[in-house]
C-alpha cells in the first residue's frame, strides 16, 4: 500500500519516486521541484522498511540537507530517519574517512584547512624559496592545485605530465609542481586536508583498499546525489565505485543550470548517464512551480541555443504574468540608479518587502555601482559574498585553539594563537620554530615538545614563554578526549586569554567582537545539543564540532533575524537554488556577460548561457534585464554591446517601453519596433537588404556623422571609437545580422555587427 504523503505529488514525480530499485535519473527543470522528489524517494525508502543507514543522500550544502531532513522527519518521523547518511559529498566523505583514514596514513583527528588557511601555506612557501609572489600568487597557486587534485592528479603525476608542464611553462609559472609537492608535504606533516583532499582521498581509499570499498557498497543499498550536473571528476568516480554492487543510484539535476565548470564540475557526467548505467530510467520533470509563463518561455527560447544538453521542455500552468523589462541606460552608474529607482517604485506600488527583489549580475565588481545607488535612496541591501561569519578574525582565533587541541600537528593553528593574546612570543621567535619545523621535517608542536633536546639558540626567557603555551595547550589535549564540547570549548575560552581581552575592549568594534566570541560558544553548545538528539544522548566532543564548522559554506549560515528585510546583491552563481519574486540581471553587454573569457569556444559560451538561464529562472513574478552603453574598465570609458544573450530571448516575452528608445545615437544600434511589428527577437527589425546602391558624393556625407547601415558598402571610409579610420572591404547578412569587414588602417581587418559598431563616416 502507497503511504499517503505520496499524494503530495504530480503524476511525474511519483513515479519518479515509486522507481526504487536501478539506475534512475530525474532531469528537472528550474523549479519543478526536484528537491521535493529525493526528500519523498528517501522517505517512501523508509517507509518500506529500509533501514535509514542504508541511504546514502548527497547534497551541495549543508542547508539544503537540513531542509530535506527536517521535510522527512515531518513525513515518516524522527526514528526512521535520524540515521539517514545526508549531507554535503565533504561532510559525508570527512565522516567516512575519519573511521578509514588510518589506512592511508592519516591520524582520525586531522584538520580540514579552509582556503584561508591553504593560501596561508602556499604563501609561507614561496616566500620561503624566494618565488615570485606576483606570479605565484596563493590565489592562483591553490585554484590550480585543486583543480589537480579534482582530476585525481597528485604531485609526482603533475611533474610527471608533459601536457601540464608545458601549460604551465608556457604561461611563464613553471614552478607550479614543486610548490605542489611542498604543499602537499607540509599538508601531511599537519595532518591535514584541505576540501579537494577530502574527495581525493575518499577516491584513494575505495581505490587501493578494495575491502573498504566492499564494506560501503554493502553499507549503502541506496545512493541519492542533488545536482548532479555539478559533480566533478573525483564525485563522479567515487559514486559510481560505490554504486557498482547494487547499482540502485538515483541523480536529479538539471544540464541547463550546470555552471560550475570553473570550479572543476564536469556536464559530461549528466549528459553520459545513460551510457553509464545502460538499464537506467529516466524521468523529466517539465512543470514549473515557481516562475509566470513569460518567464518560462522566455527561458526556454534562450537554453535551446545550447547544441550540447538533454531535451525537455518546462512548462508552467502559472499565470502568464508581465512581460520581461528591459532597461537601456547610459553608463554603468546610470543603471544601477535606474534599478534602485524601480525597486523602490515596485517595492511601494505591490506592497513588497524588501527581502523580496534581488539584484544580479555576472562578476562582484558590479556591485559597487549598484551598493551607491542603493544607498542613495536608503533601500536596505546586502551582499552576499561579504566576510562570512567564520572567516571574522575574532572567530578563527577561537577556532584555532579549538584545532590546535585537537590536532596538535597543525601548524597554521599554532601560527594564529601562539602569540595571541600577546605573550611575549614575536615573529622572530616564530620564524625560528618555523625552519626547525622545516630542517627536521616535523610538525612545530614536536619542536616545541622537544625544545630542549633540539640544538637552538632561544634564550630562557622565550623558552619560559613557549613552555607556557605549551603546557596551556597540553592541559586541554589531555581531557579532550572526555570532556563534552562546550565544557572544554569555555575552559579554552577562559585560559587562552582571549575571553578577557575582548572583553576589555569597550570600543563598538571590540564588543561586537566580543559577541562574535559568544556566538562561537553557542554555537558550540547548539551543536553539542542536536549530536545528542541525533546520538541518544552521546556527548559531542570538540573534534566532532570542528569536523562541522570546517565543512561550513556562507550559505549554510542562518540569517540575523533582524537582519532579513533586505535587496539581495549577488551574483548569478551565489543565486543559483534560490528564488525572488522581483529579478533584476545587470550588465548585460558583451565582454561582461557572456564574459570575455567565456567565448572562445562553444562549450564556454553554452556555459555562459546556462548562467544566463539560471539567472532568468530565479525570477517569479517580474524580471528586469539591463544593459549600459558605456562602462568603465580600468579607470576608462568604453562603448559597450548589447549581450547577444538579449537576442536570443523572443521578442513576444520582452516589453520595451519608448522612454528607454533614444532617437539619437542609439537609434542606429538599437531601434526596436513598435509592439504590433515585434514578432520574434528583441532587436528585430524590418528586413534591410545589403543590395543598395554604394552612397555617391552627392549625397552630401558629413564626415564624422554616425552612418546609417543602408550608408556602409564596399570603398566608404569610415571611423571607429577604437580601431580609428578603416575601408568597408565587404558587406554581408541581413536584416540585424548585417556584418562588414572593414580593414583598419594599423589595425587590418576586422568584421563588425553594424547594428552594434557606431561607426561614423570619415574623409580621412
Amino acid at each position: 500500500m502507497e503511504p499517503a504523503f505520496l499524494n503530495h505529488l504530480n503524476e511525474v514525480q511519483k513515479v519518479a519516486v515509486l522507481q526504487s530499485e536501478g539506475p534512475v535519473m530525474v532531469l528537472a527543470g528550474a523549479g519543478s521541484g526536484k528537491t521535493r522528489v529525493l526528500t519523498y524517494r528517501v522517505a517512501f525508502l523508509l517507509s518500506q522498511g529500509v533501514e535509514p543507514y542504508n541511504i546514502m543522500a548527497l547534497t551541495f550544502t549543508n542547508k539544503a540537507a537540513r531542509e530535506m531532513k527536517d521535510r522527512i522527519i515531518s513525513l515518516v518521523g524522527d526514528q526512521k530517519s535520524r540515521s539517514v547518511w545526508m549531507g554535503t559529498f565533504h561532510s559525508v566523505f570527512a565522516k567516512i574517512l575519519r573511521f578509514e583514514c588510518e589506512k592511508i596514513g592519516y591520524p582520525n583527528n586531522f584538520t580540514i584547512y579552509d582556503t584561508d588557511d591553504s593560501k596561508s601555506v602556499l604563501k609561507a612557501i614561496v616566500k620561503e624559496y624566494q618565488f615570485d609572489d606576483k606570479a605565484y600568487s596563493p590565489g592562483f597557486l591553490l585554484n590550480r592545485i585543486s583543480s589537480a587534485k579534482m582530476n585525481l592528479i597528485d604531485p609526482d603525476m603533475y611533474l610527471q605530465d608533459p601536457e601540464i608542464q608545458y601549460a604551465d611553462k608556457s604561461a611563464n609559472k613553471p614552478l607550479v609542481g614543486q610548490i605542489y609537492k611542498e604543499y602537499w608535504k607540509r599538508c601531511r606533516r599537519s595532518d591535514a586536508m584541505d576540501f579537494d583532499d577530502i574527495l581525493y582521498n575518499t577516491d584513494l581509499l575505495f581505490r587501493d583498499f578494495p575491502e573498504i570499498l566492499l564494506k560501503y557498497q554493502n553499507r549503502f543499498h541506496y545512493i541519492l546525489v542533488d545536482e548532479y550536473q555539478d559533480t566533478n571528476y573525483a564525485q563522479y568516480l567515487i559514486i559510481r565505485r560505490l554504486a557498482a554492487l547494487r547499482q540502485n543510484i538515483c541523480v536529479v539535476g538539471d544540464d541547463a543550470q550546470s555552471i560550475y565548470a570553473f570550479r572543476g564540475a564536469n556536464i559530461q557526467n549528466i549528459l553520459n548517464f545513460s551510457k553509464d548505467y545502460p538499464d537506467h530510467k529516466i524521468f523529466k520533470l517539465e512543470q514549473n512551480y515557481r516562475s509566470t509563463k513569460n518567464i518560462v518561455d522566455a527561458a526556454n527560447s534562450v537554453i535551446v541555443n545550447n547544441k550540447s544538453r538533454l531535451h525537455k521542455e518546462v512548462w508552467t500552468e502559472n499565470d502568464v504574468g508581465e512581460q520581461i523589462s528591459l532597461f537601456k541606460s547610459s553608463n554603468d552608474a546610470e543603471e544601477a540608479l535606474m534599478i534602485a529607482n524601480s525597486i523602490f517604485h515596485s517595492r511601494m506600488t505591490y506592497q513588497m518587502n524588501n527581502s523580496d527583489f534581488a539584484i544580479l549580475y555576472r562578476t562582484n565588481a558590479q556591485s559597487r555601482a549598484l551598493e551607491e545607488a542603493m544607498r542613495k535612496l536608503n533601500i536596505p541591501y546586502r551582499v552576499y559574498g561579504g566576510i562570512s561569519f567564520y572567516k571574522r578574525k575574532e572567530v578563527k582565533d577561537m577556532l584555532g585553539y579549538f584545532r590546535l587541541v585537537v590536532n596538535p600537528a597543525d601548524n597554521e593553528a599554532f601560527f594564529r594563537v601562539i602569540n595571541y593574546p600577546t605573550r611575549g612570543i614575536g615573529n622572530t621567535t616564530i620564524n625560528k620554530l618555523s625552519l626547525l619545523a622545516t630542517q627536521y621535517e616535523k610538525p612545530i608542536w614536536d619542536i616545541v615538545e622537544n625544545l630542549d633536546k633540539i640544538p637552538n639558540d632561544f634564550n630562557s626567557g622565550i623558552r619560559r614563554r613557549i613552555g607556557d603555551f605549551y603546557t596551556l595547550i597540553k592541559n586541554f589535549q589531555l581531557i579532550e578526549e572526555k570532556t563534552p564540547a562546550y565544557e572544554l570549548a569555555k575552559k579554552i575560552a577562559a585560559a587562552s586569554g582571549m575571553m578577557k581581552a575582548l572583553f576589555e575592549d569597550k570600543t563598538p568594534e571590540g564588543v561586537s567582537r566580543y559577541e562574535n566570541l559568544e556566538a562561537v560558544l553557542n554555537g558550540v553548545k547548539m551543536y553539542e545539543d542536536d549530536f545528542a538528539t541525533e546520538n541518544e544522548g552521546a556527548a559531542a566532543r570538540l573534534v566532532d564540532f570542528m569536523l562541522n564548522v570546517a565543512l561550513l559554506t556562507d550559505m549554510d549560515e542562518k540569517d540575523d533575524e533582524n537582519d532579513k528585510d533586505r535587496v539581495s546583491l549577488m551574483t548569478i552563481h551565489a543565486a543559483k537554488g534560490l528564488e525572488f519574486p522581483f529579478v533584476y540581471i545587470g550588465g548585460l553587454e558583451e565582454n561582461l556577460f557572456p564574459n570575455s573569457m567565456s567565448v572562445n569556444s562553444r562549450a564556454e559560451l553554452e556555459e555562459e548561457r546556462r548562467l544566463f538561464y539560471v539567472a532568468i529562472t530565479r525570477a517569479m513574478k517580474k524580471l528586469t534585464l539591463s544593459f549600459a552603453e558605456m562602462r568603465y574598465k580600468w579607470g576608462e570609458m568604453n562603448f559597450c554591446e548589447p549581450s547577444r544573450f538579449i537576442d536570443e530571448i523572443d521578442g513576444k516575452f520582452v516589453d520595451i517601453p519608448r522612454k528607454f528608445v533614444q532617437k539619437s545615437v542609439a537609434a542606429n544600434t538599437f531601434n526596436p519596433l513598435d509592439k504590433k511589428e515585434k514578432t520574434g527577437n528583441v532587436f528585430a527589425k524590418k528586413q534591410i537588404s545589403n543590395s543598395a546602391p554604394p552612397p555617391t558624393k552627392d549625397k552630401n556625407f558629413l564626415p564624422g556623422e554616425l552612418a546609417k547601415i543602408s550608408d556602409i558598402a564596399e570603398g566608404v571610409r569610415v571611423e571607429h571609437a577604437r580601431f580609428g579610420h578603416g575601408t568597408v572591404v565587404k558587406v554581408e547578412g541581413e536584416g540585424p545580422n548585417i556584418k562588414a569587414s572593414v580593414e583598419f588602417d594599423g589595425f587590418g581587418v576586422k568584421q563588425l555587427v553594424l547594428r552594434f559598431a557606431r561607426l561614423k563616416l570619415s574623409d580621412k
